[in-house]
């Protein structure tokens, strides 16, 4: 329900975490209409802020609002933008680093049997190789701080790939586990597929930002 004029905006939320088994992006309170201006020039100033920002009064506001009320509230702009988008990307980002962090251990080893499988050459065809979880913290860290300043496009396209990774582990497992957990194995198969959704949106991201068309 939209509030009336001049009245309090209401407080806002901390996103909840994902389940280490679920990637797919979250939704948000926030009413997309009055935050879109908002999130876009966040993602700028974080995203930009490593290549010389031309406008350092943003970054210094931005930097304090995530020393005053942490990352948490930055990402809430980002929540209901479009996947497509900059702010979107970012969001799959801060979902995907909220995620692994959570159970570590188990993403390790979807991500050890995605690597196992023959059909990861494919899947990350003319990506580097893709980063572990400790090297997806790092890089994702570095963008979300505003202190990243390497192509944004292949940080996004790793990210695909560690996605697509992650699936394929999951997908392996839920193969094994198809007779004896037959309820677990369909959980992984849903995840691995909304994760694939995920890696189709940061490629396609990677690709608007090569064109300059990512906003």
């Amino acid at each position: 329900m939209s509030e009336n004029p001049g009245s309090r905006s209401p407080r806002p939320h901390r996103p909840v975490p994902l389940a280490p088994s679920d990637f797919e992006p979250f939704t948000g309170g926030a009413d997309p209409a009055r935050v879109s201006e908002a999130a876009h020039l966040a993602a700028h100033a974080l995203v930009h802020h490593g290549r010389a920002n031309d406008d350092p009064e943003i970054t210094a506001r931005l930097v304090s609002l995530a020393d005053q009320q942490g990352l948490e509230v930055i990402a809430e702009l980002w929540a209901e933008s479009p996947a497509r988008s900059l702010p979107g990307a970012l969001w799959r980002l801060y979902a995907l680093r909220a995620a692994t962090q959570q159970d570590p251990e188990r993403i390790a080893v979807y991500f050890k049997a995605g690597k196992d499988t023959a059909q990861v050459s494919h899947v990350v065809a003319g990506v580097a190789e893709p980063p572990g979880a400790d090297e997806l913290k790092m890089m994702t860290d570095a963008i979300l701080s505003g202190a990243f300043d390497g192509d944004f496009d292949v940080a996004l396209e790793r990210s695909a790939a560690f996605c697509r990774v992650v699936a394929l582990g999951q997908t392996r497992v839920a193969d094994e586990r198809e007779f004896s957990h037959e309820d677990h194995a369909s959980k992984l198969t849903h995840s691995a597929q909304r994760l694939v959704k995920t890696a189709e949106d940061l490629e396609h991201a990677a690709s608007a930002w090569r064109r300059g068309e990512l906003d």
